[in-house]
């Protein structure tokens, strides 16, 4: 249907009652920062939250990308919808009256709003009803099944709405369209009854099963869950999807735990339907279910809505079901994690018992111990990669590595991973200090580049690099690669003058060999695969941002275009990109200096990558030689050992790289 003008007075109102934060927090993970609130902007890739949404002005802005508005143009640019359409989306959501500017179309539109409240008003009923059947003498198996089995209060039978449905193929169906008159497409297309394979007349969906309501985020019925009380599979039936109920934006319980998770400050996620259900019956009210689909990101954005430190719990079964649960369920979320968007902690409950059956034999106290003592989702990673394994075996310890290498890559924050760096390290060397540096090392060796570049940053800003950053030696090896006098007229005394020109030298140094091999690469088909090869044998990657963005999008375009083919596929895509364009435009125009000096092609490439390979050289160097000087060699004189070794071991390696030099690479 085409959506007609919408009068001002609805737009006016849509903007009054929307709330940017509500919005937003949907799409993006905010965190309250004094007045505002601050996430990763949507608009761009970025690994430090520069977005910025203030509830005061209903606005939003991106001191990174200079993206910025109102409710409006938030949904319009993220989702490449109409403004009508987006008002209209809004108007829905916040139930606000909709008037068009042509009547004709009016009565229409009206009809397809409409639609979802009827479809929550005959959701509502149907609610009652399932309530009023359980309290029947037809209800007697499903009440004594919850409060024997599950042992639940009537007060909690009654507070979650429960229900039953009863055995009969049509009842639900003859009373809403005999007794109450609702239309049949209406209860089909809420979910409530299905169509007889025959094609003659409908039926129940749900028949013989305690039902359990699902509600959205105000309490309103959108769907139903339905426990088997028979022999009928599944055991666990949901509502189909309807225009109000996605599973995979839903979480069970949500509209009661809201509160509960802005008051603790964390959200906890369970199995279960009576999971949620026990836990809030004994005062825990932070708790939802994630209805049994694997946790998506929309979920996890809908709870952590109400928590300032985006604390997220996740509650499985302890036994080896349960881990694979846990891993299945955190789907999504596991990026989150690791970009330190979301506190992702994991509780197994002992003896492989779910929350409900603890419940039966433990206090709420216990449980909220166990809550206390959940480790990090990243420690329990590391702890599932260990648990059975036996590390003095070769076999064992190899793959233990590979897969601490493949979490330790995926973290985003440098510190945290220089934190699980050494823990790893500290469990790989199985007591014996002596191998904690040398197994630091390894990791390091295997982590990416663009991970070892950040690797030892918490360090740089420590006094104690100074005696070596402002040594002759370290001057005249930069030197050797750059043509610049950066380390000229640097006072002496200055420590944060040093780490500046440390950080400088360095990302000029990699702007410089990153900028040839790119510059190669776009100009000379040729090399392209010797490039590619090099790369890779040296375990070697983009570490400057619009480098890495630019490799991504050459990767991403077949490798038979000719050079003008590939630059010109190239600018067409960054079209959208107007600042990372802005970067690296220059590397798709060849001058008439590069054009000689491209000739030595095979030395420029060699040297380029001595040169990055320098730069992650010399960030090892300093972190281990800043351990050994942290290190007192009276009271732990086998560690202050082993960082000497590790850290002359990196700047023998250096050497090794400075006697490879053949040219400078400022030249080119």
């Amino acid at each position: 249907m085409q959506i007609p003008r919408l009068h001002q007075d609805t737009i006016d109102e849509v903007k009054h009652r929307a709330d940017i934060v509500d919005v937003i927090s949907e799409r993006v993970v905010l965190k309250k920062r004094g007045k505002d609130f601050l996430g990763l902007c949507p608009f761009h890739n970025e690994k430090t939250p520069s977005f910025s949404v203030s509830p005061s002005k209903q606005m939003y802005f991106c001191f990174g990308c200079q993206a910025g508005g109102n409710v409006f143009k938030f949904m319009m640019e993220l989702d490449k919808r109409s403004f009508a359409d987006v008002v209209l989306d809004l108007a829905r959501r916040y139930q606000v009256p909709v008037q068009t500017l042509e009547p004709e179309q009016r009565q229409e539109l009206q009809r397809k709003i409409s639609e979802r409240n009827q479809i929550y008003e005959v959701l509502e009923v149907a609610s009652r009803f399932y309530q009023y059947a359980l309290w029947q003498p037809s209800g007697e198996a499903a009440l004594e099944y919850l409060q024997q089995q599950r042992q639940l209060k009537d007060e909690t039978i009654k507070e979650f709405k429960l229900g039953y449905a009863t055995v009969g193929w049509d009842i639900l169906y003859r009373y809403l369209v005999e007794d109450k008159h609702y239309p049949l497409q209406l209860l089909e297309k809420a979910g409530l009854i299905k169509p007889r394979s025959e094609g003659r007349g409908f039926y129940d969906t749900f028949r013989n099963r305690l039902m359990i309501p699902i509600h959205d985020i105000t309490g309103k019925v959108i769907a139903f869950g339905g426990r088997s009380l028979g022999e009928d599979k599944p055991k666990y039936l949901n509502s189909p999807e309807t225009e109000v109920f996605n599973k995979g934006k839903t979480l069970f319980g949500l509209n009661k735990a809201k509160d509960g998770i802005s008051q603790f400050d964390q959200a906890v996620v369970v199995e279960g339907y009576f999971d949620v259900i026990a836990l809030h019956a004994v005062g825990i009210t932070n708790v939802v279910a994630s209805l049994g689909t694997a946790l998506s990101i929309e979920q996890v954005r809908l709870a952590m809505r109400y928590s300032d430190s985006k604390q997220l719990i996740l509650n499985f079964d302890a036994d080896k079901a349960g881990n694979i649960a846990a891993q299945r369920a955190i789907g999504e979320v596991a990026d989150l994690a690791y970009k330190g968007e979301v506190q992702l902690k994991i509780l197994n409950i002992p003896d492989g018992k779910d929350a409900d059956e603890y419940l039966f034999n433990n206090s709420s106290e216990d449980y909220q111990q166990l809550l206390a003592k959940a480790p990090l989702w990243l420690d329990w990673q590391i702890e599932q990669i260990t648990k059975d394994a036996d590390l003095r075996q070769a076999t064992d310890f190899q793959k233990a590595c590979q897969q601490m290498v493949k979490l330790l890559k995926n973290i985003a924050n440098p510190d945290t991973r220089n934190y699980y760096v050494s823990r790893c390290a500290e469990i790989l060397s199985l007591g014996d200090a002596q191998l904690i540096a040398l197994r630091a090392e390894n990791l390091l060796t295997q982590i990416t580049p663009t991970s070892n570049q950040q690797w030892g940053g918490s360090y740089q800003k420590n006094k104690n690099y100074k005696s070596y950053t402002n040594s002759k030696t370290y001057k005249k090896n930069q030197n050797n690669y750059l043509s610049s006098n950066d380390y000229q007229n640097q006072p002496e005394d200055s420590s944060s003058n040093v780490i500046n020109t440390i950080a400088k030298t360095e990302q000029s140094l990699l702007e410089k060999a990153e900028g040839l091999l790119l510059l190669i690469y776009l100009h000379s088909s040729e090399y392209r695969q010797t490039i590619t090869n090099t790369l890779e044998e040296n375990n070697l990657q983009f570490s400057l941002s619009h480098h890495r963005f630019l490799w991504q999008q050459i990767l991403n375009i077949s490798d038979n275009n000719s050079s003008v083919e590939l630059i010109s596929t190239l600018q067409d895509r960054y079209l959208e990109f107007p600042e990372q364009m802005e970067m690296i435009s220059h590397l798709f125009h060849l001058s008439e200096a590069a054009q000689k000096q491209i000739i030595r092609t095979p030395q420029v490439i060699l040297r380029a990558t001595l040169s990055m390979e320098r730069v992650l050289r010399e960030k090892r160097y300093r972190h281990f030689r800043e351990l050994w000087e942290r290190t007192d060699p009276e009271i732990e004189p086998d560690k202050w050992k082993s960082y000497y070794q590790a850290f002359m071991a990196e700047k023998q390696q250096l050497g090794e790289l400075d006697k490879q030099r053949c040219f400078n690479v400022g030249e080119f």
